[in-house]
């Protein structure tokens, strides 16, 4: 996706040279197929046939972020969360903009039903 987001249409050739490590044609040529297979890519009529991202990188990283987090902990972000701090040398500008992300949530949106503000059950 990461191909068809730089560019404006590329064809199988062009997309395997973008990607910048030895990969067969037809496994491009199958990757892009399933990209349009899934609704992320429209392939062109014409030949060469170009291949085009129809989505936004933004809906695709949300959906991606939302999979992970149900997989990985069940739909719980707080472990992730968690985890990425302990493990992740963060500086102040990230930490100043990690307090930020986290006040503007509180202020604008409700919290989900049987919760506290502090992320925890009522019960």
């Amino acid at each position: 996706m990461q191909v068809l987001w730089q560019r404006d249409g590329v064809t199988i050739s062009q997309a395997q040279s973008a990607l910048g490590r030895p990969i067969g044609y037809t496994t491009v040529q199958t990757r892009l197929n399933r990209l349009v297979d899934k609704g992320l890519a429209q392939k062109s009529p014409e030949r060469p046939t170009l291949y085009r991202s129809a989505v936004a990188p933004e809906a695709v990283s949300a959906g991606h972020l939302g999979l992970l987090v149900q997989r990985v902990s069940g739909g719980n972000v707080v472990p992730l969360i968690a985890q990425l701090m302990k493990d992740h040398p963060f500086t102040s500008a990230e930490i100043a903009e990690l307090e930020r992300l986290v006040e503007r949530k509180k202020t604008t949106s409700p919290f989900p039903e049987g919760t506290n503000k502090k992320g925890g059950s009522h019960d």
